[in-house]
């Protein structure tokens, strides 16, 4: 038979959380076609891999990469760290389905401007990803924000009944369309006045889709269990598994209650379907939110509106040089964005260990001094978490960022090295896989990745350069997913 490409003597780590094994693995097309001790043929481009773990291409859970990955198609933050998939449109918040008059609500504008929302449907989404090729694959949640900004003309206000009818046809449609679920978003000031019936009745056009409910919390903060609670109560009443995004114990009060809350996970999934995603790192990043503005830990703002001049400094600094209180300076440089000092280390690594966590990257693509996990969060797991600080063997870290998620997510096809599966890869050093992003110098590509290869097309090399765009958009059909690239 005949390959486009062979690894050759790699140590495959296939994404089922299974033990590794030596092995050739053969391509042809898009599709992993052979898998053997030694796979013999007539081959167009033969890697060896001597040394090296050949995995699945890694998912990325957790992005607002929607309108990046048509702006800038080579995406090199994501494809740099091996990851093949992104799913955008999360925390409430995406581009598809999404219309905008006038200004872009918080968070929204994490995204972009007014003049980059032109996709009011999914399939309008669909095509712009398609025509725009880019390295990685990409499939969209369809956020509540963006719905509720389509139909009510206050975001401060629960939704009433009519909106309500409007939101649910928006996203049954953007469902029959291909979108994976729907995500909220009910943290922020533009969906917490949302009641849990608004969303719960949202949550009933997911079943017969058989789509998914992902949730950035209504609080992160002390009152963590009544979220966790009103989440699980919106996907028992959708009859729909529920991802809780980015799960975190935050705020200097808050720390080491994922004791707690790990233990309610536990609970709920003996009767549900619950899981969530988290990102490596003891901060987070968002825009600047008056309520988490406090005095308990550091707080850097990385972007201004008004005072761009002071990026990269702590609120703290900025308050003090302004000889201001720290909320008045917060307001003075509205709209911004800000990295958070929040979390305690033992908190993520205790839900980062946690059997059903997924990992997220959660970066923000637009954000001109972007927090490192946009560069830098699968990496990190590998390295620091797996490899340096032993918190679980390569197999699991290699599972919670593949197989994990696609099964989750319904990837057909993806997730897993295995004989008809697509040829998302990812060849990479376990000695000296790193992230090299750091709060100080955030762009930089990681370390220890040889290869990162797409759909069969190989397209990130060792020099960190871009060989290749064959990303496809991930669309749901019928209950499953295919892509809008006629794959069979």
């Amino acid at each position: 038979m005949q390959f486009d490409y062979l690894f050759r003597n790699v140590t495959v780590i296939d994404g089922s959380g299974g033990p590794q094994y030596r092995g050739d693995v053969a391509i042809k097309g898009d599709r992993i076609v052979e898998i053997a001790p030694a796979i013999d043929g007539q081959v167009q481009h033969e890697i060896d891999g001597t040394g090296r773990v050949l995995a699945p291409g890694f998912i990325d859970v957790h992005t607002h990469d929607d309108i990046n990955v048509i702006r800038m198609p080579e995406y090199l933050p994501k494809i740099s760290q091996g990851v093949t998939t992104v799913i955008v449109g999360n925390c409430g918040i995406s581009a598809a389905s999404a219309t905008i008059a006038g200004d872009v609500p918080d968070p929204m504008n994490l995204l972009g401007n007014a003049e980059q929302f032109i996709y009011p449907t999914v399939n309008a989404y669909a095509d712009a990803v398609t025509q725009a090729r880019p390295a990685v694959n990409v499939g969209t949640l369809v956020g509540h924000t963006a719905l509720r900004n389509n139909q009510m003309d206050s975001l401060f206000r629960p939704a009433n009944e009519q909106e309500i009818q409007a939101m649910r046809g928006q996203l049954r449609l953007a469902l029959q369309e291909g979108a994976l679920g729907l995500s909220t978003g009910l943290a922020y000031a533009s969906a917490f006045q949302s009641t849990t019936e608004e969303v719960m009745a949202l949550a009933e056009e997911l079943a017969a889709e058989n789509g998914i409910y992902t949730t950035h919390l209504r609080s992160e903060f002390e009152p963590i269990l009544d979220a966790l609670d009103e989440a699980f109560r919106i996907g028992r009443h959708g009859k729909v598994p529920v991802v809780v995004s980015h799960h975190k114990c935050a705020g200097a009060n808050n720390w080491g209650r994922t004791v707690e809350t790990l233990a309610l996970f536990d609970n709920v999934r003996q009767q549900q379907d619950v899981s969530c995603d988290c990102y490596p790192y003891s901060a987070s990043s968002s825009t600047l939110d008056m309520k988490q503005i406090t005095a308990d830990f550091d707080i850097v703002i990385t972007w201004s509106t008004p005072h761009p001049e002071m990026a990269g400094q702590t609120l703290k600094q900025i308050a003090q040089s302004w000889s201001l209180t720290l909320e008045e300076a917060g307001k003075r440089l509205m709209p911004a964005g800000a990295i958070y000092y929040n979390m305690d280390e033992q908190d993520v690594q205790r839900v980062l260990r946690y059997p059903l966590t997924m990992v997220g990257s959660d970066g923000l693509p637009n954000d001109p001094m972007p927090h490192p996990r946009l560069w830098g969060a699968f990496p990190r797991v590998l390295g620091h978490y797996s490899r340096d600080e032993k918190l679980f063997p390569l197999t699991v870290a290699v599972h919670k960022m593949t197989g994990l998620s696609a099964a989750r997510f319904q990837l057909t096809d993806r997730g897993l090295i295995k004989r008809g599966y697509f040829a998302d890869l990812v060849l990479f050093d376990p000695e000296t896989i790193s992230d090299v992003a750091s709060f100080s110098d955030p762009q930089q590509p990681a370390a220890g990745i040889d290869a990162v290869m797409v759909n069969g097309v190989m397209s990130y090399g060792q020099n960190h350069n871009i060989i290749g765009r064959a990303g496809r958009f991930l669309r749901r059909s019928a209950g499953k997913l295919r892509s809008s690239n006629n794959e069979h």
